[in-house]
Formats: C-alpha cells, structure tokens, sequence
C-alpha cells in the first residue's frame, strides 16, 4: 500500500488531506507537512537552489516526488528525468508538467545521465551505511565520464545527546514508517551520514568530495565526481 502516495493524492486533488505520521525508531511520530512536497523556488532552502544551480548536462532526479525540483530545472531547459517508486507522485508529476516521469527504481535504472540528484536527504533511500558504500560503487554505470552525483545529508548525533549511540550499527541508520487514515505502510531503512563519514567512504569507492554548502544546522550539500 502506497501510504505516502495516498496522502500526496488527496493534497493535490482535493486541495486537504488528514495528517500524515511518520512513526521512527528513535522517538515519537513526526507530523509530515504535505505542502511541504510542493514548494515552488520561493519556498526552498538556499542549499537546495544551490543544489539546483549545479546541475548541467543530462540530469536524473531520483526520489522526485512530485516534481518540484524537476520543473523547476525544465524552466531553465536542463534536459530532466524524474524517477520516484511512488506510482501517485508519479502521475501527480506527470499532471503538473514534468515532461520525463517515470516509476522507476533507481536501482535498477540502466542509462547514462551527466548528473544524478539526490534532494531533501535523497541519499538516505540507501537504507544503510553498506548501502551508502554499495550505492556509490554502482551509481557509477549511470553517469557519464566527468559526470557528478549531488545530494545533501545531516548529521544526526544530536539525537543522541541525551542517550547512548546505538553500539551494533551506524548511528545515522535508522528506520521510518508512514501512517495514513489508520493505514500503515511497510517500515524501510533511511540512512544520514556525517560529513567525516562521507569523505572517508567517497574516497575509499573512487570519488572526489566536495562539501559545497553547509547550513550550520547539522545538513550540508556534498557532491561528488567521478574520478
């Protein structure tokens, strides 16, 4: 069940929806704001249009959502392919304009782009901190040569200032679950990783890192290319 596809359906044809909760393995439900998903460039962060700003060549924007960021790169005529796993934030996108929608997985996605954007903590879809490390491996075969791979992180330690770090695994792994009208969705794997993490796995995996903006609140914009 698309839980999270349902309540992005109700936003966006109906104009309401009920609340949507996203249920953690750290601390209590989190309210998910819908409208958040639909900002146009007056509403992003600074570190997002910067994000938007290096993007050249033939893009591919994974995890798009409804299309937010994929529009606005068409408006500047950046040849743009939007992927999402949600079938209703694909048709959602589909309606508002982005020319290039398509429910894919970018796991299994086969062709060539000259960059790969990974937005409001796209990178996470990695589930893991191994994951993070296989991803970087495999997102090569999708990125022409120079090409460069763009997503932002945070750095969660401050959720554990007033309790131990997980001892067993990585403590930016952690697990997310949706809920809906009473539905619940499947519980999957979400990873943050830390600046210092990132740096010492990009260059064990062949890449070149920058840290091209950081908020100072704990969420930085990195990018990386291909050696």
């Amino acid at each position: 069940m698309d839980v999270f596809g349902k309540a992005l359906s109700d936003i966006y044809n109906k104009g309401e929806a009920d609340t949507l909760w996203l249920h953690n393995s750290y601390g209590e439900p989190e309210e998910m704001p819908l409208e958040f998903f639909f900002r146009d460039d007056e509403d992003m962060p600074v570190l997002e249009l910067q994000a938007l700003k290096m993007c050249s060549g033939k893009v591919l924007d994974v995890g798009a959502g409804v299309g937010s960021h994929a529009l606005l790169l068409q408006a500047f005529n950046i040849d743009v392919t939007a992927i999402d796993i949600s079938e209703a934030a694909v048709e959602i996108m589909k309606d508002r304009g982005v020319k290039k929608a398509f429910l894919k997985n970018v796991f299994s996605y086969q062709d060539k782009f000259d960059t790969v954007l990974m937005l409001m903590n796209g990178i996470g879809l990695t589930g893991t901190l191994a994951g993070f490390k296989h991803f970087l491996i495999a997102v090569k075969n999708l990125l022409n040569p120079g090409g460069q791979l763009i997503f932002d992180s945070s750095d969660i330690a401050y959720l554990y200032e007033d309790m131990p770090k997980p001892q067993n695994q990585y403590y930016g792994e952690v697990s997310y679950q949706y809920e809906y009208q009473g539905e619940k969705g499947k519980w999957f794997n979400w990873v943050y990783v830390d600046e210092e993490t990132i740096k010492v796995v990009a260059q064990e995996t062949g890449w070149n890192c920058e840290v091209i903006f950081d908020d100072g609140e704990d969420q930085y914009l990195v990018r990386l290319t291909l050696n």
